[in-house]
């Protein structure tokens, strides 16, 4: 058997896939806690602990981590998102010992000075601020605002400029006190790599952290309505999303072929009337993510001014019509096939191997095997399908975004709204 599990006395989990083809290993730390663990003074904190572990440790500078690691040809990143904080490296296979002693040095021993600290306030601020030249960006924060009103989960990662001003090395520390603990983390790696070995560097390395507890969130409490923004770009973009399920609800695996299904690709339904049959814009498709109590279904399109208003009409008409047609047999074999393809393709990549199963275990205290996922993919029905695009449409207020079209933006996010609700006459004002 190619993949292991191992939990330490301290409950930190240790999972592998051993990839004998390759020369190199990927392995990471991923931490139950991101952004939606935040208080409202907190909010982008989990995100700047994330950079200043690479800006030097009681052991090495900043100059001293990225020298080591790349002296070995390794690569060494981070990344935060609303539930998760990951570290990860990939090296040489020889290299495991160095990559993984880094690792635990950044995670155990960072010194969060002051001077670091300023200079990487100032990257973050930079990085805000080239949100607001991105329209994407703008959308996907305003949709997220627009679906979780007033709690953690529906505000933007980065933080603001002023929580980010706000926060001393004090502050990091606490909240890493807090919230990294060993029950809260998962130790994963994919490539060629022996469990044993890496078991052996985990209990050396992470075998005294302290368990802790750490991990809790406000549950999540889905809203809807709509946001706009006046600042003008060459196109305008449409976002409209409904409440989806979390990764536990028995429908999960439905929305993900209906996503697939509706807006997945260039065969789906989406794709076909907007782009091929209207011309209606270059982009358009449907994506769905999921979290641990909730998940958001969504839409994405842009195009120009002039025709802003006939894409927002289709885009509804054809929403409503999944929720009341259902597909075929063979549109839904399509949407399963793009699912499984994309699984076991991305699975090939030993980055992706260790994130997927360090994701398993956090969600849901277990490696689920591929041929698990795939039986429980085949097992949605073409009538399951629009049954879960029914009950998006009727048990949520639809969260519209519209970001481009300067001051008719609100105008526009309110025609879309009621379309979505079944106003099939409404027109702009």
């Amino acid at each position: 058997m190619s993949t292991h599990e191992t939990q330490l006395a301290n409950g930190l989990r240790v999972v592998s896939h051993r990839m004998p083809s390759l020369e190199t290993v990927s392995m990471g730390m991923w931490v139950g806690v991101g952004a939606r663990h935040e208080t409202m003074a907190q909010q982008g904190i989990s995100h700047l602990l994330e950079h200043m572990a690479f800006k030097g440790t009681r052991r090495r500078s900043a100059k001293d981590i990225a020298e080591e690691i790349e002296a070995v040809g390794g690569e060494l990143n981070a990344a935060t998102s609303l539930e998760t904080t990951a570290y990860f490296t990939r090296v040489l296979a020889g290299d495991i010992g160095l990559g993984l002693d880094i690792l635990a040095d950044i995670l155990l021993n960072p010194r969060h000075a002051g001077g670091e600290l300023e200079r990487e306030r100032e990257v973050i601020l930079q990085e805000i601020a080239a949100t607001r030249d991105s329209p994407d960006e703008i959308a996907y924060e305003l949709l997220q605002e627009a679906a979780f009103p007033d709690q953690a989960i529906g505000r933007p990662i980065l933080g603001t400029a002023a929580s980010v001003k706000s926060f001393r090395t004090a502050d990091l520390r606490k909240f890493m006190k807090a919230n990294y603990g060993a029950k809260r983390m998962v130790l994963s790696a994919a490539g060629k790599i022996d469990h044993g070995e890496l078991v052996r560097h985990a209990e050396a390395l992470f075998g005294s952290m302290n368990g802790g507890i750490g991990g809790r969130f406000e549950p999540a409490r889905y809203g809807g309505g709509t946001r706009s923004s006046s600042k003008p770009f060459e196109q305008c973009h449409l976002l409209l999303a409904f409440e989806g399920p979390s990764y536990s609800a028995p429908d999960y695996y439905a929305a993900q072929v209906f996503s697939a299904h509706f807006g997945g690709g260039i065969s789906s339904r989406l794709f076909q009337e907007v782009r091929e049959r209207r011309g209606l814009c270059y982009s358009v498709y449907s994506n769905y993510w999921a979290l641990a109590d909730t998940g958001l279904f969504g839409i994405h399109a842009a195009t120009g001014m002039p025709m802003m208003e006939e894409l927002i009409k289709v885009v509804a008409a054809e929403f409503r019509r999944a929720a009341t047609k259902t597909p075929s047999e063979a549109e839904v074999a399509r949407a399963k096939a793009q699912i499984k393809a994309g699984m076991l393709m991305g699975l090939e990549s030993s980055s992706a191997r260790a994130e997927y199963m360090a994701r398993q275990v956090l969600l849901f205290n277990r490696l689920i095997g591929t041929k698990e996922i795939v039986e429980r993919i085949e097992a949605v029905t073409p009538e399951a399908v629009r049954t879960l695009a029914a009950r998006l449409l009727t048990q949520s207020k639809p969260s519209v975004t519209v970001v481009g079209a300067g001051r008719k933006g609100q105008a526009y996010a309110r025609l879309a709204e009621s379309m979505a609700c079944g106003e099939r006459n409404s027109r702009l004002l």
